[in-house]
């Protein structure tokens, strides 16, 4: 390193080696946190089955990405945390401390115990885990970012930040690749039961390789010299959020730039997969192979829009790919439901669903507390059965005290008046139930999964990779806008802050809330409202109230 160092200051061609081992280096350690941090995405469904069996399976799927959000919740938290320390102590040091929590984690995931072997316990750990990873996060990004751009000169600070954007989709990139060489290597039954482990605990060798090639760099000059100055600031949390000059950007940051491309991100990459495997019944292994494609297609395209914005400037390439994404979200999804599952898509079309009943007897198909079995009222059984099997339906509302029918196509079916059977007559009915509603929906066309011979894929991965590239859009410029919004003293907390909160409360929560608003009203497109509103809403508030930053000195 002094080597380089002593070259860089001489002029001489490596400081183009230690550019180039800076991005290196704070890349692959954020590659292997976001690694780290999307396993669990990924196994949600598998997860489920481990850590959430005690309830039912709509609930439990809920529930599993609720733990999923859970990480995403303490983001903002840990982007206080160490925001503060890395403006006060330094950048580099801080993101070595949060990738061993992170790492430690992650590892300790893989040896958790299921629900059956430990109980509520069992998710309760998961829980605290996924916050540890969450608040370790928290304090990752905004530290290599800042790192980065402190290092870039001002003409390519976009460019040189992007590589640091592509660690996000290249950590679920490398955590695909586990999923499936796993997955292939001991087949999916074996996965299912014991192999999904193995991906949490191999991150551990990924750990020590990250940790090491970390410690080679030096601090950021612009940190070094303010420190050298003694201009550190010595409360940064009150210089970022306690005055409203700075609190002002930290705002406009968020509503006008952060919150839509976290939507923007979360859908385009998770909610996507959610949507294939869960709602289009796409096996996982396949969904984890169309995603890949998709993902090393369009990756190369953050780098492209990261050297853009250095040329054109950030805002209207975030604002743009914003835009596009509420436009056509609704149409990309429902041509992706066509081409992935053609039976399914037809069957809906062709013999709607409708769900005919008092709707005060009609419950959310949700239950935080896990005890719910929605047998309670005859809406309650009818909406359970098609929830769990991914079935899109209309409602349409009967006089009180009428029994719920469902209307497959021209076919009605009476559901079981939970009020004439109890105990286990009452199950025994809801299960005849099921047969006779899973025939009358076979007879007129609905699958039981998604057919991967009928699957038109090149048009599949059309359809993922378009909306990735909308991803790249808003996430390649995202870090040198954020980056140049604020003074050096309180860069790292209020650059953090709103990141973490577009990210992982826009954007972590999404699956959660967007499968929450479908199992309310059955209709499986109707969570895309959630990111179509919020992307609307950035570009609103960002075309005018966003400034454009890419001229600024970071001085």
């Amino acid at each position: 390193m002094a080597a380089i160092t002593n070259a860089e200051s001489n002029g001489g061609t490596p400081a183009r080696q230690s550019e180039r081992l800076i991005i290196i280096a704070s890349s692959l350690g954020t590659v292997f946190e976001w690694y780290d941090f999307y396993l669990y995405g990924l196994l949600a469904t598998i997860i489920t089955a481990q850590f959430f069996s005690g309830v039912n399976e709509t609930t439990g799927f809920i529930f599993a990405l609720a733990a999923f959000a859970a990480g995403f919740a303490v983001r903002p938290f840990g982007a206080l945390v160490f925001g503060r320390i890395g403006d006060m102590v330094g950048r580099k040091n801080t993101f070595l401390v949060t990738m061993g929590i992170m790492g430690v984690s992650t590892f300790v995931v893989g040896l958790l115990p299921n629900y059956a072997t430990m109980g509520v316990a069992a998710p309760i750990l998961l829980v605290v885990l996924r916050l540890l990873q969450g608040l370790a996060l928290g304090g990752e990004y905004g530290g290599a970012a800042t790192y980065v751009a402190e290092h870039a000169p001002p003409h390519r600070r976009g460019l040189h930040t992007s590589f640091i954007q592509t660690t996000a989709t290249l950590g679920l990139f490398a955590a695909l690749l586990m999923v499936i060489g796993v997955r292939t290597l001991i087949g999916e039954p074996a996965f299912a039961a014991w192999g999904w482990r193995v991906p949490f605990i191999a991150s551990i060798l990924l750990l020590g390789v990250s940790l090491w090639i970390r410690m080679q760099l030096a601090e950021s000059p612009v940190f070094q010299k303010m420190k050298d100055e003694g201009t550190v600031s010595k409360a940064p949390l009150t210089e970022a959020f306690a005055r409203w000059g700075n609190l002002k950007i930290v705002l406009i940051a968020l509503f006008g730039a952060v919150m839509g491309q976290g939507v923007v991100w979360y859908t385009g990459q998770f909610y996507a997969l959610f949507f294939l495997e869960k709602t289009l019944r796409v096996d996982g292994a396949t969904t984890n192979i169309l995603i890949a494609i998709a993902l090393l297609i369009a990756t190369p395209a953050f780098v492209f829009f990261g050297w853009l914005s250095d040329r054109i400037g950030r805002k209207p390439i975030i604002l743009t790919g914003c835009a596009l994404a509420a436009l056509t979200y609704f149409p990309i999804f429902h041509g992706l439901s066509q081409a992935a599952n053609p039976a399914l898509y037809a069957a809906q079309a062709n013999a709607p669903v409708t769900v005919v009943a008092d709707p005060r007897e009609c419950s959310v198909q949700f239950d935080p507390v896990g005890k719910n079995k929605f047998d309670s009222s005859s809406c309650d059984i009818a909406k359970a059965y098609l929830a769990k099997a991914g079935v899109s339906y209309e409602n349409v509302a009967a006089p009180a005290g009428t029994l719920a029918t469902i209307r497959i196509g021209g076919t009605t079916l009476d559901t079981v008046d939970p009020r004439l059977v109890t105990g286990p007559a009452r199950a025994d009915a809801i299960k005849a139930f099921g047969v006779r509603a899973k025939a009358a929906l076979s007879a007129v066309g609905y699958p039981e999964k998604a057919d991967i011979a009928a699957m038109n894929k090149p048009l599949v991965v059309l359809f993922l990779t378009i909306l990735v590239l909308y991803v790249t859009m808003v996430y390649g410029p995202i870090a040198a806008l954020l980056v140049e919004l604020f003074p050096t003293r309180i860069r790292y907390t209020s650059m953090s802050l709103p990141y973490h909160i577009g990210n992982g409360w826009f954007g972590g929560f999404l699956p959660t809330t967007a499968f929450a608003m479908v199992a309310a009203t059955g209709n499986i497109y109707y969570g895309l409202w959630y990111p179509v509103v919020a992307a609307a809403a950035t570009v609103a508030i960002g075309l005018f109230l966003l400034p454009e930053t890419f001229r600024r000195s970071l001085d």
